[in-house]
């Protein structure tokens, strides 16, 4: 199984830096082949420009940078997402990765007329999601959790109809302990070892 890990945290002592490296080994562990995508640390520019946005029905982005996250998501059979929380949602840097890189003639084609948009990527056959969240689970729920709706309902569709999915979070991030924070990693392990 190949497995993109796509890890988006602009602090490299964090707990999703934790997260990220317990589920590399994991991985790897399996048998897997994994290549890690770290977006802060590659600085990636989440920023859609004009002439990009003007030609975005019409065509993949030409911005040559991008080239290398195409051939990404055409090698991955898995994905998994770790990432912060931040205002209930995905960071920036995600956002923007997602609206530039899974893109017309990339992720999906896109109808002429009224037609059903064509997708690109039933090769990804699981798509998992590994945060941090500051608010506690109940406050998450009431709010939506835009994230998770995202990337498991939105992202998802694009992927092969099976597709497998989850969704691991650690709320009440702000006041986590040592204890909290490795019955987390010990969850992470387990949910990856049965992915």
């Amino acid at each position: 199984m190949r497995a993109l890990v796509v890890y988006c945290h602009p602090v490299p002592e964090s707990f999703c830096a934790s997260i990220r490296d317990t589920a590399v080994e994991v991985l790897k562990a399996r048998g897997w082949e994994v290549r890690l995508l770290d977006l802060y640390a590659e600085k990636f520019d989440p920023v859609m420009g004009c002439d990009e946005r003007r030609s975005y029905n019409d065509q993949a982005p030409q911005d040559p940078a991008l080239k290398p996250h195409f051939e990404l998501l055409n090698w991955a059979e898995a994905i998994l997402f770790v990432y912060p929380t931040w205002w209930y949602g995905l960071p920036a840097m995600l956002k923007g990765w997602l609206d530039r890189v899974w893109a017309t003639d990339v992720a999906f084609k896109l109808p002429v007329g009224k037609g059903r948009i064509k997708s690109l990527m039933t090769h990804v056959t699981k798509v998992g999601v590994i945060t941090t969240c500051g608010a506690p689970t109940w406050w998450s729920v009431v709010v939506g959790q835009p994230g998770r709706k995202t990337l498991l309902r939105g992202m998802r569709a694009l992927c092969a109809t099976r597709c497998r999915t989850f969704f691991l979070a650690h709320y009440l991030m702000d006041a986590s302990t040592p204890r909290t924070r490795a019955a987390f990693l010990a969850k992470v392990r387990a949910k990856l070892e049965r992915f």
